[in-house]
């Protein structure tokens, strides 16, 4: 596994174009839904959700930045197309 530079996420990034995922975190009040898409050498983050209030939906999406970006290849790296990272 490479070191996760800004220069290798970047580079991962931009090889993985359409790369998606998602994952899910059930606990006894709170279920919460994650979406990943890399799109334009951008790792979008979508989470959908909610806790045990009666009004306490969520569905918020960002950019992922750095850090976010590092963890998330790093957890995948396997599923992802690699080549020429070193």
């Amino acid at each position: 596994m490479p070191r996760f530079t800004k220069e290798v996420i970047q580079t991962l990034l931009d090889q993985n174009e359409g790369f998606e995922r998602t994952t899910y975190y059930k606990d006894r009040n709170f279920r919460e839904d994650n979406h990943y898409i890399i799109s334009g050498g951008n790792l979008y983050i979508r989470r959908t959700g909610k806790t045990s209030w009666s009004d306490s939906k969520f569905d918020e999406e960002e950019i992922a930045d750095v850090e976010q970006a590092r963890k998330f290849l790093k957890k995948f790296y396997d599923d992802l197309n690699c080549d020429g990272v070193e």
